[in-house]
């Protein structure tokens, strides 16, 4: 697979509500952030069409209606954009990584469970 240019935090808001659906539309994607603030559909048009130069989504038509999918997967995206932030900023170190967060924003503790666990089984799978 080739490399993709970096998201913006607007194209991955867009990214996330067509990941969510596993398809949409303009339609779908302009209700799923109007819930959040106001956005003019044109504007999420643009960004939509950006993405598909870009080579983020795909489109079908289907009459005059755009159906947008992911050309990658949610988790190896998020994956990958997390693997460039801890090697540029935090220098390879998850450590650092996870005490920036930490600190940042501390933990409930269902959260600290679950990162326990994760933790648990990786360090079992190194074994």
């Amino acid at each position: 697979m080739k490399e993709l240019p970096a998201l913006s935090g607007n194209q991955l808001e867009i990214m996330d509500s067509v990941w969510r659906r596993s398809e949409a539309t303009l339609g779908d994607v302009w209700t799923d952030l109007s819930v959040e603030r106001s956005v003019a559909k044109n504007t999420i048009q643009t960004v939509l069409t950006r993405l598909v130069e870009k080579g983020w989504l795909r489109t079908r038509t289907e009459g005059k209606t755009y159906h947008y999918s992911a050309t990658r997967p949610r988790e190896t995206t998020l994956s990958d954009v997390v693997q460039k932030l801890v090697n540029t900023a935090f220098k390879g170190s998850t450590e650092g990584l996870m005490m920036a967060l930490l600190e940042g924003r501390g933990l409930t503790k269902e959260e600290a469970d679950r990162i326990r666990d994760l933790i648990e089984k990786a360090e079992g799978e190194q074994k």
